[in-house]
């Protein structure tokens, strides 16, 4: 009883073993005494009704003793009931029933005599109806020329004649219910390997899992319960294999990502060693590039940071009331020059009305720049940036705009997710993939949310929106 299979089959069959036994005594009852002994006692009735149709056309039998002997041997031959002739005062007439042959015209004490030849209708007494006789009886009235009752046909079958043909409707129904319970038995069967098979694969697919075996989704199958499960089988596989590839993806990035400021600090330091600090401009033009390359780690490590957060748990900000327009304005103004110093055309419309917010203005800002950064990154010499920002109803919005290269539709839908790149030549081709998924997580910290609107050859658009009333 300790697997699921088992108890499922016993779950079938015992409700089976104990209610089929119970239906079949019911069904034997019923059949013997509402069917069968039914049936015999209307059967019974009308072999008497024949018989007293067959006697008021010989009206001469009940006068002579040896015609009713001759009558009830030529036809009680023909019956399986004991027959008598009886007179309407209750002589007997002639029966081919051995026990009262010796009472030939003597007067009887039949029940119901009385009242059959009063009523002139049938009497019929069915099985168990009177204590102690186990037989049927039928009373039928003969009706002679004058509408008077000249004398009584009774027919008596002892139940012992109906119970003879039981025994081969009792193996049937035997058979019937033995069929039954076989088949619930298969039946039970089945609904449990059936049930069984797909949990088991799942058990076994977890262990694979936790051995560090391959991932393999598993075909939803069984009850609706079962699919259920499975899917959210499948689905904790897709997040594994892809938490692999994100895995794979960052150590591939890390490695890209640091081996280059590292490669160049290591030319620099070389350089500053083997006598390149003599020259007062190449030793500043090193030491300008050495501080670039490690502003340039300095901005992944924190990326790695943040991500770092996320793994922990939801991202704890500290809240301060936060200027927005003279926050902006000063925000931007690193950005600005890093634009104009690589021939971008740089445009920043702040108004001065923008209201206060609730802020963790360090988090906000990171996510403006990472999204900033973008655009000055991949925007082409003589191309344009530009900021906007404005508010309407209850939410405030900070518009960045380019006139890069813009981003596919296919790969819009990828943009906000870890570690992805665009593919090579396109938008998003450098870097760890960390910049905008993590602009996006802090804007949602915040109540906010980050939209994009671009297409290839006509630049980005990214809008930043911020609700003006903080969530609790």
């Amino acid at each position: 009883m300790r697997s699921l299979r088992v108890r499922l089959i016993m779950s079938h069959v015992l409700p089976l073993l104990i209610v089929i036994p119970l239906v079949g005594v019911l069904l034997t009852y019923l059949l013997e005494t509402q069917v069968l002994l039914a049936g015999s006692s209307r059967e019974l009735e009308l072999q008497a009704a024949l018989v007293a149709d067959a006697a008021a056309q010989n009206p001469q039998i009940w006068y002579s003793p040896l015609q009713a002997a001759a009558f009830v041997s030529q036809v009680g031959g023909r019956l399986s009931a004991r027959m008598m002739m009886l007179s309407a005062d209750g002589h007997l007439l002639a029966t081919n029933d051995t026990a009262y042959r010796d009472q030939l015209g003597e007067i009887l004490d039949v029940p119901g005599l009385k009242e059959t030849v009063d009523s002139k209708q049938a009497l019929r007494v069915d099985y168990g109806e009177r204590p102690g006789t186990g037989t049927a009886e039928v009373l039928m009235p003969v009706i002679g020329p004058t509408y008077q009752v000249i004398g009584v046909i009774s027919l008596t079958d002892p139940l012992s004649s109906v119970y003879a043909r039981f025994p081969r409707t009792r193996t049937l129904i035997l058979w019937v219910l033995a069929g039954g319970t076989l088949v619930g038995v298969v039946a039970g069967w089945v609904l449990a390997v059936e049930l069984a098979r797909p949990l088991r694969r799942a058990t076994h697919a977890v262990s694979q899992m936790a051995e560090g075996h391959p991932l393999t989704e598993l075909p939803e199958q069984g009850p609706n319960e079962v699919r259920m499960l499975l899917r959210a089988f499948n689905t904790l596989t897709e997040q594994r294999r892809e938490l692999e590839k994100s895995r794979q993806r960052l150590l591939a990035n890390l490695v890209h990502e640091l081996g280059r400021p590292l490669g160049a600090l290591l030319s620099a330091t070389q350089a500053l060693a083997g006598g390149a600090d003599q020259s007062p401009d190449l030793r500043t033009e090193l030491l300008d590039g050495m501080q670039g390359q490690m502003q340039l780690m300095r901005r992944l490590l924190d990326d790695l940071t943040r991500l770092y957060d996320q793994t922990l748990g939801p991202l704890e900000l500290e809240r301060k009331p936060v200027a927005l327009s003279p926050w902006l304005t000063q925000e931007l103004a690193p950005w600005r020059e890093a634009a104009q110093h690589k021939g971008l055309r740089w445009q920043a419309n702040i108004p001065n009305t923008l209201p206060e917010l609730m802020l963790d203005a360090d988090r906000i800002g990171q996510a403006l720049g990472n999204v900033i950064s973008n655009a000055v990154k991949y925007t082409p010499a003589d191309g344009e940036v530009a900021i906007d920002a404005g508010a309407e109803e209850a939410k405030v919005w900070i518009r960045v705009r380019d006139t890069g290269v813009g981003i596919p539709p296919e790969e819009q839908a990828h943009l906000f997710e870890p570690f992805y790149r665009g593919t090579t030549g396109r938008r998003f081709p450098q870097g760890m993939g960390l910049g905008l998924s993590i602009a996006r997580d802090l804007l949602v910290a915040h109540g906010g949310r980050i939209e994009v609107e671009s297409a290839p050859g006509a630049g980005s658009i990214f809008t930043l929106w911020l609700p003006t009333t903080p969530l609790d």
